[in-house]
């Protein structure tokens, strides 16, 4: 694990490492890769173009960095076997790098971000003449003052319907 300001030291800190297995094909200008994990579970993908690899499912983002080599012509995915059809006088230098780190989170030279760019900014918490304004009762700890202002008023509403329904 990455400390706070610390460099990543080893593969293990930068994230995991796809295990690649790369076979020729019987037809020429395609390559297969095999994955030790599969990408679609047991759905078939087909890209013809980094266009048509949109949202963050693992298959289209690899998708999207196979093209992005220039390499390439179509990527067909299925479960852990990635096939490659390569564009027009290339070669697959590189393609299986490309597969191998595609879950790699930090590469030689990059800093992790701070903790402090990582935490979200904390609402205001409610106070308790706020939270009494509606006529309830205003919180009595630590703990509720804490609690966002809406949720507050939305268990307020809740218990006063409940008391309602149930006469007390």
């Amino acid at each position: 694990m990455v400390g706070v300001g610390k460099a990543p030291t080893s593969v293990h800190d930068m994230g995991q490492l796809v295990g690649v297995v790369e076979k020729q094909s019987d037809n020429p200008g395609f390559v297969r890769l095999e994955l030790n994990r599969t990408l679609t579970g047991m759905g078939h993908e087909h890209f013809n173009s980094a266009a048509e690899a949109t949202g963050v499912r693992p298959s289209a983002e690899l998708a999207r960095r196979l093209f992005a080599t220039g390499r390439v012509a179509g990527v067909h995915i299925f479960s852990n076997i990635v096939t490659i059809d390569l564009a027009k006088g290339k070669s697959a230098d590189g393609l299986a790098e490309v597969t191998r780190d595609l879950y790699q989170y930090w590469k030689p030279g990059m800093a992790p971000p701070a903790f402090e760019d990582l935490v979200p900014a904390e609402e205001p918490a409610a106070t308790p003449a706020a939270a009494a304004s509606d006529g309830g009762e205003a919180p009595v700890s630590a703990a509720a003052s804490r609690v966002p202002a809406h949720l507050l008023e939305r268990s307020r509403a809740a218990l006063a319907k409940w008391k309602s329904t149930h006469g007390s």
